[in-house]
């Protein structure tokens, strides 16, 4: 026990011990696995039903019905949502994934799948999904007490960040040894999984809410708080410059270095390594002023692409990656903390959905002109136009912060000592 104590920092074993945390935080970590399964087993489904020549139609089709309807959810079931309690709003989410996912495991393994039936079962699933983010990281803000708020979603945001690593293979070896329709069945179960642990937490009493803003969206919400749409703006923008390095990495890695397309699983293993020991290390802190670091790691990030416009050597653009990540590790963190920090709590699950329709679409769409960029610029030219871009949004937004805080600052993040 002294030993572990010693291991773990103090930071941590605190918020551990936070009634109805360490089970939101098991049945999450859990969920999170189910992701890293269908970031493999999502695509390689498509590729079993579809016709041959229309595989590539289905495979991105299904790719953004997994996601995008996510960012249509949160804005259409903001009338009915907006007020419905955390912990039901991540358990109709878990419930929703799981039978949609099941659904479409269960239809495939009987031979009766088509490829506008997935898609359709996976467009359903993720209906809810940026409102059961919100659930999760309102719970967060209801269970743990502020300075505990970092650590706290520090530790789920590197379970997500390792599911993304050990998910993938744990799916390839799943979907060789029983099917991807096996594959996906178990991330449905992965969402029960959570929803079982939901039941075990306490109810947790919202704050009562100002009769002004029960009919509120959460984008006006977000209007009366510029700090907070500031931040939104920049993390939108910060994710769109994102997207076009999932277009380019795999092609520069195919065609710039002539490697085959599994070695793409090695960059974003490095990557992820490196996200993982970031995200832990930054949760650790004492005391942090979020809005300079988010603009630190946004500039770090965009750094650490340039190298891939200048050299073809698989050394230096792998050590660029992993330092990209360790840089962009914290940014999940410290940039929901801000929200947490800053929104009226009776507000916190409408301004986080609202947050979430924008973030989750921002990258597909910067993906989207990837395609395009890369046949301009080539790929090693669309990721150094991609990190130069993100450099360049960083120093905007810390030419523009100054004035921001003068009008309404945000409150630092205190963590405890370790």
């Amino acid at each position: 026990m002294r030993m572990t104590n010693r291991l773990v920092p103090a930071a941590y074993r605190d918020v551990s011990q936070v009634p109805g945390f360490r089970r939101l935080l098991s049945g999450e970590a859990v969920s999170y696995l189910g992701d890293g399964l269908s970031i493999v087993t999502i695509s390689l489904l498509a590729i079993r039903i579809a016709a041959p020549e229309h595989a590539a139609l289905v495979v991105g089709a299904a790719v953004a019905a997994y996601t995008l309807p996510a960012a249509l959810g949160a804005l259409a079931l903001a009338p009915w949502l907006r007020r419905v309690d955390a912990r039901t709003l991540v358990t109709a989410n878990a419930l929703l994934r799981a039978g949609g996912l099941g659904a479409a495991a269960a239809l495939h393994l009987l031979g009766l799948l088509s490829p506008a039936g997935y898609v359709a079962l996976l467009a359903v699933s993720s209906l809810l999904v940026a409102w059961g983010s919100a659930g999760t990281y309102t719970l967060v803000s209801r269970l743990v007490p502020a300075e505990h708020r970092l650590p706290a979603n520090t530790l789920l945001g590197t379970s997500q960040t390792t599911a993304i690593i050990a998910g993938p293979p744990l799916a390839g070896l799943l979907v060789a040894a029983t099917g991807p329709g096996v594959a996906l069945a178990v991330d449905a179960l992965t969402y029960l999984v959570l929803a079982a642990q939901l039941r075990r937490i306490p109810a947790v009493a919202a704050p009562a809410e100002p009769e002004a803003t029960r009919t509120t969206s959460g984008f006006r919400l977000l209007a009366r708080r510029p700090e907070l749409l500031g931040l939104l703006a920049l993390t939108a923008v910060f994710f769109f410059l994102y997207g076009p390095v999932e277009v380019a990495l795999p092609l520069f890695i195919v065609d710039t270095l002539d490697r085959s397309a599994g070695f793409l699983g090695v960059y974003w293993a490095v990557f992820g390594v490196g996200a993982l020991l970031g995200g832990l290390l930054a949760g650790t802190l004492r005391q942090v002023t979020p809005w300079p670091f988010t603009i630190v790691v946004i500039a770090g990030w965009g750094a650490a692409l340039l190298p891939f416009g200048f050299t073809t050597s698989t050394w230096i653009t792998l050590v660029g990656l992993a330092v990209g990540g360790l840089i962009y590790g914290p940014f999940p963190a410290f940039n929901i903390t801000l929200f947490q920090s800053a929104a009226d709590p009776a507000d916190l699950p409408a301004v986080l959905a609202a947050r979430g329709s924008i973030t989750v679409a921002a990258a597909p769409i910067g993906a989207a002109f990837g395609g395009p960029l890369v046949a301009w610029l080539g790929p090693g030219g669309t990721l150094l136009a991609s990190g130069a871009a993100t450099v360049a949004l960083a120093v905007v937004a810390a030419a523009l912060r100054p004035a921001s805080t003068a009008r309404r600052p945000v409150p630092a993040v205190a963590t405890p000592t370790a």
